[in-house]
């Protein structure tokens, strides 16, 4: 079921996520512009939504777009393995596989899949490269 493996892949990932954001809000607990807001009286989740989240967000983006390449590239691997997606179940580890067989006389079959995967990959990260550089708070 398809389902489980996304579950599976975003379980796997969410420790990252919360490693990630830890050292940086610590680090954002301590700052002055915080301290300003809680003796104004600002509660937690207004202190969290107006100046915490903020300074996360280029961080959050550039692990998204990591994540996102990881999950496309642990499905395309687990349904190359047979341990996702079953045929004919569209997906490029699948089409990979069976492309496999056919190295020798149709190599285009395991071609473009892995292409496919190759270019996702590269464009997510590219995307996390750009979101990350035109939200640095620091270049503004």
């Amino acid at each position: 079921d398809p389902s489980n493996v996304i579950i599976a892949i975003a379980v796997v990932y969410t420790p990252i996520f919360a490693r990630v954001v830890r050292g940086p809000v610590l680090a954002l607990r301590a700052r002055d512009f915080v301290e300003a807001a809680r003796a104004v009286g600002a509660t937690s989740s207004r202190i969290v939504v107006r100046h915490v989240l903020p300074n996360l967000m280029s961080t959050l983006l550039v692990q998204v777009s990591l994540a996102l390449s990881w999950a496309v590239l642990t499905e395309g691997a687990l349904s190359f393995l047979g341990l996702s997606a079953q045929p004919p179940a569209p997906s490029w580890g699948v089409m990979l596989s069976e492309g496999r067989q056919y190295l020798e006389f149709a190599t285009h079959l395991a071609v473009f899949p892995g292409l496919a995967i190759m270019v996702a990959v590269l464009g997510f990260n590219l995307l996390g490269d750009g979101l990350r550089d035109a939200m640095d708070p620091q270049r503004r």
